[in-house]
Parts: C-alpha cells; structure tokens; sequence
C-alpha cells in the first residue's frame, strides 16, 4: 500500500479482551482495520468471534491480520504500511507474578517502542496507546483526587510488575514522542481502570478474575479490595474518541468508574446470581489472611497493594469526549457476570 489511508487503523493484539471491543467499534464506525497476531492460527476464531459482535457482519470484509510480535523487530513495518492510525491496546497482562519481573516490564516498554518507531517510520498521524490507571494510583498517597498529571512510582515498595511495566512502558513512550525520531506524530493514552463487562467470544482476561473468581467459588470470602471498574464498550469508545479528536494530542484520559470495594460487588452478584443457584462468598477476609494466602498464591499477592487502600480519580476529560457518563458499575458487573456463565467460566 502507498500513502496513507484516511480510515485504515492498526490495532496490536487483536485477540485481546480489550482490542477485540475497539476493532468491533472500529468497524461499526466504517474505519477498515488491520490486527496484529503472535500467530495467524488463530485468525478463523477471532473472525467467528468478532462477526458476532459486529451490527452488521458484513463488516468483517473490513478487517485483515497480520502477524507480529512485540518481542521482535519484524513484521511491524509491514503491520503498520498505509496506516493513518494505530491504536497499540497490546500488553503482557500476567495472571501471576513473574518470578523475575523483566518478563513483564521489557515487552511492555521495548514492545511499545518498537510499535511506535515502525508508525513514526511510516508516518503514522495519530498514536493511541492502552495504559493503565496502574501508571497513576501505584505507590503513591492517595488522599486526593488523582489527575492525569499524576504518575505511579515505578519503584516504591509493594508496586507489582504489572504495574511498573505500564509506568515504565508508558514513561518511554513520552519520552520517544518527544524526541526528533517521532518526527510529526501526535500521541495520546487511554489509562482505563478494572476493565470488565461483555466478552466477544469466551476468553476471559485477567480483569475478569475477581468476578470470575467469585463465579466459580475459588475464595473463600471477599477481602476489602478496591478497584475502579469500567465496562470494556466505554473504554473502546474512548479509544475511538482519543483517535479523531483534535483535542486528544498529547493527553492522557483516565478512564474508570468511582472506585468500589469487592465486597460490594459481591453483594450486586449475590443478588443476581441466587435465582440461578450460584452461591457468591460475601462474607470479609481480614488483610492479614490475604497477606498469608500471597506467600502462596500469587495471583492474590498482585491485589495486596490495592486492598484496604481506595482512590477517586479525575475523569472527566474522557467522559467529556464522549459526551456522556460511564455505564454504572452495577449493570457491568451484572452483565459480565451473565457473559462470564454464558461462556462456561461459572461452576
């Protein structure tokens, strides 16, 4: 392809929970979108998968794959040709602690710039990159109202890997679209918080665990965790919305509900759930317990930083782009928890 396409976007990891909502937006909005792929064998699922989502599937003509891999230089010159955007939604998300945290911090960052070098390269006019609340509220006080000028440190005690490898990820961007080699490009980040809600297809990621988790009966109780949770459409749509609008350059859009505690949602899910015959655990687990558990499980020693310790957040800059304010939290977790059981993740 010569020139750049005036609706031709680029979206990373397409198999994504995240990506795989802003793809379906994307067609639905009339843009043509390439995804990329660590492997093409699974491009006949995702096609299957997104046609369901689509308003009309005829759409899916739309949208091609290619392969590329944030751990390699090739392939992304090719995946990121004739572009006139890219929207870079793909991250290592682990489900536990790596036992050396450079397995998820040096993907995240190198890959990042990796994208970011091919789009410069190839004159790219907009840059949209998937953060992370995570690069905001880690290891820093949170007796205020956080804004997007705030920013997590990377190296304080208790912050996960997850959680430095969106700072440190994000941190390098900035800095690369700050200098001559990102030439004219413009950049702006999506920084969503506890992104749940609908599947498109019947993967779960890991921002499904805690509601999965409960689902399935694998906690005993419900320690007082506290996440900032946003239904997956509204985060695609603010993905849309950062691309287009002139305003967006060189911004950051928090984008997440009021934080909640776990335990509330789990009251919401007992009470949707009991005509069902599910069982959702509602009774506390003092902080101690978990501490216990995380010796031992570590998928509970990445919620350690966030329980007993709740933030608010400044979003209104994202909820004015879209006009209109977050789905409540409530009806998401009611609806990801019917999508959740209707893809088989509830015992």
């Amino acid at each position: 392809m010569q020139g750049n396409s005036p609706s031709t976007v680029l979206v990373t990891g397409a198999t994504g929970f995240i990506a795989r909502h802003v793809i379906v937006q994307l067609l639905d909005a009339g843009f043509t979108v390439r995804g990329t792929v660590r492997s093409l064998r699974s491009e006949a699922a995702l096609r299957a998968d997104l046609e369901t989502a689509l308003q009309d599937r005829t759409c899916i003509q739309r949208f091609t794959l290619v392969e590329a891999d944030l751990n390699r230089d090739k392939g992304w010159s090719e995946a990121v040709a004739g572009c006139r955007y890219v929207q870079h939604v793909a991250s290592p998300v682990p489900m536990q602690a790596p036992k050396n945290p450079e397995e998820v911090i040096r993907p995240a960052r190198d890959g990042t710039l990796r994208v970011l070098r091919a789009a410069a390269a190839a004159g790219v006019e907009r840059f949209v990159y998937t953060s992370s609340v995570s690069a905001v509220v880690s290891g820093v006080p949170r007796n205020r109202v956080l804004t997007a000028d705030d920013w997590s440190d990377a190296e304080a005690s208790g912050v996960g890997p997850y959680e430095r490898s969106k700072t440190l990820a994000e941190r390098a961007a900035w800095t690369f679209v700050g200098s001559a080699e990102a030439d004219v490009m413009q950049f702006a980040v999506v920084n969503p918080g506890a992104v749940i809600g609908p599947l498109i297809g019947t993967e779960a990621s890991t921002s499904h665990e805690l509601i999965r988790k409960l689902l399935a009966r694998e906690v005993p109780g419900i320690p007082d965790l506290c996440v900032a949770v946003v239904d997956v459409r509204d985060v695609a749509a603010v993905h849309l919305a950062v691309m287009t609008a002139p305003e967006a350059n060189g911004r950051r859009y928090l984008t997440a509900g009021p934080s909640c505690s776990l335990r509330d949602i789990a009251q919401v899910l007992a009470q949707h759930c009991a005509p069902r015959g599910i069982r959702i655990p509602v009774w506390p687990i003092p902080k101690w317990l978990i501490q216990l558990v995380a010796v031992f499980d570590k998928t509970a020693a990445l919620a350690l930083p966030d329980i007993n310790n709740p933030f608010s957040l400044e979003c209104s800059p994202a909820m004015q782009l879209l006009r209109r304010p977050w789905r409540p939290w409530p009806e998401v977790v009611r609806e990801t928890a019917d999508s959740l059981i209707a893809a088989g993740h509830a015992r």
